[in-house]
This record gives structure tokens, sequence and C-alpha cells, in this order.
């Protein structure tokens, strides 16, 4: 994982993000690479399950946006597809599309924004709440009611 460390003021909400001029009563180091969702499980917010719910809803959401090919491809035909899933690169976008769809679907309606914003756009769970506007704290409820959903969708044991 890479690292990214930046020290930042502690506030009763959260890290400051200015560079603050005067005397700092207490600091942070902050991973500015780190992802939110891990940066919660590492703080005993999250479960093994529902930080894995969440990292399988940003891989299969990455997968989606590749690009389908735009030109003629020129692959041989498959005869044998062994050792390989037998997708094609815009097959596995489209699985992944598939799967991302079924996912939010199952998260339901008023939580998957919290997901999304989340899981897949990075966005921390404070500025989520503030662009949802939200009551500060209440985010993290329900992206846990969120990810235990996305969980049981992907079938992920627990």
């Amino acid at each position: 994982m890479q690292r990214r460390l930046v020290e930042r003021e502690l506030t009763s909400e959260g890290p400051r993000r200015g560079d603050g001029v005067g005397k700092r009563k207490r600091s942070v180091t902050v991973n500015l690479a780190e992802s939110p969702l891990t940066w919660l499980h590492a703080r005993g917010h999250l479960t093994d399950r529902q930080i894995d719910a969440g990292e399988r809803l940003r891989a299969d959401y990455e997968r989606a946006q590749l690009g389908p090919s735009v030109t003629m491809r020129w692959d041989p035909v498959r005869v044998d597809c062994a050792g390989s899933s037998g997708m094609t690169s815009t097959e596995r976008q489209i699985a992944a599309k598939t799967r991302f769809d079924g996912a939010i679907a199952e998260a339901g309606p008023g939580l998957d924004d919290i997901l999304w914003r989340v899981a897949c756009a990075g966005e921390g769970l404070p500025d989520a709440e503030r662009a949802l506007e939200w009551p500060a704290r209440s985010g993290k409820l329900v992206l846990k009611l969120a990810l235990d959903r996305v969980a049981d969708y992907y079938r992920l044991p627990g």
C-alpha cells in the first residue's frame, strides 16, 4: 500500500485540513493514500466481512469502468479456455457492471448513496455526510447496514 503521510491538527471534528497558524494542541499523522474503508476497519468500526464486501464492490466498480475495445480484435479464436475465465475483456466489464448494479440495488435506496461515496469514490465519511446533508456521525451506521447487505449479495461468509 502506498503511504502519503501528513501531519494534521486534531480537533473535535477530526483532523483539520488547513495549515493552521498558531499553537497546535494535538496532532495526528494521516495517510492520505489510505481508503476510507480501510481506515474504518483498522480502527474496529467495520468487520472483516464488511471490508471484504466494500472492497469487492469497489473492484467491480473499477472493472466496470474499463473502456470497451474500440478497434477490431484480431485475437485467435478460443478453442480451449482451460485456466482462464473464458471471457473477453468486454465480457468481463459487462459482468462487473452487472455485479455492481446488483450489489447497489441490494443495498437499497437511501443506503446506496453513502455506500458509493465511501467505497467507490473514496470519499471520507465526514465529507460524504456533509455532501448528503446528513447529521455528523450518522453515516457510519448507514454504511455498515449497506455493507452487510452487499456482503449478503456477494454471499460472503460471516
